[in-house]
């Protein structure tokens, strides 16, 4: 040390990372509060201290906390969306397997994001918000038609795979509340739920009995 020079006290490098990076972390942080409690319980000063920042670099990223929450539920629905792109090539019921496994993957990987995105935000999902949940199920809808080989669904075909819909996501947050049966299982039985739905649609649908004999 240089005599006449107070010692000088390391201090620790801040990390500086790239605008997208630091809008992600934000973003995760607040899935992970958005999938425990209300939107309307979150504040920004609980984002900014989860993701170890400053409420006016949150203000600065999302304006504020709709904004954000929009934004963070927004990238939660690309992410499932991206996983549940089909991969054609077998018969209904394996591609409806298949789409199954990647789904309870991003429920497992992706816990926080999942459960923010179906459980979160006010119980009358109105706008923007509604909006992105009711993407996402419209999409999975029009991907099961294609993979059972349907161009347009009948009222009976089309309330039994809404009502199927509504079931696994139901399953998925049971799923991961409990983690009390292995996942394999819980995708098996859901295929047979669907097998199970057409054969009680299939005795008000011709179409869905001739349907039910491809997926069988």
């Amino acid at each position: 040390m240089t005599p006449g020079k107070p010692a000088e006290t390391a201090r620790p490098a801040r990390r500086r990372l790239s605008v997208d990076r630091r809008r992600e972390e934000l973003m995760a942080a607040a899935l992970e509060l958005f999938s425990t409690r209300d939107a309307e319980d979150v504040s920004i000063d609980d984002v900014a201290s989860a993701a170890g920042a400053s409420r006016a670099l949150v203000y600065h990223y999302f304006g504020g906390k709709q904004e954000l929450y929009v934004a963070a539920l927004k990238s939660a629905a690309e992410q499932l969306e991206s996983r549940l792109r089909p991969h054609e090539g077998g018969r209904p019921v394996e591609e409806l397997a298949s789409g199954l496994k990647r789904y309870f993957d991003f429920v497992e990987e992706h816990a926080a994001g999942f459960a923010a995105l179906l459980r979160g935000g006010p119980a009358n999902r109105a706008g923007e918000v509604g909006e992105i949940v009711d993407g996402v199920r419209q999409r999975l809808f029009r991907q099961i038609l294609k993979q059972m080989r349907v161009e347009e669904a009948s009222p009976v075909l089309r309330s039994t795979l809404r009502s199927w819909i509504a079931s696994v996501e139901t399953a998925g947050l049971d799923w991961l509340e409990h983690r009390d049966i292995e996942r394999p299982t819980l995708e098996k039985m859901l295929v047979d739920h669907m097998g199970a739905l057409l054969r009680v649609a299939a005795a008000y649908d011709g179409d869905v009995a001739r349907l039910l004999e491809r997926f069988s």
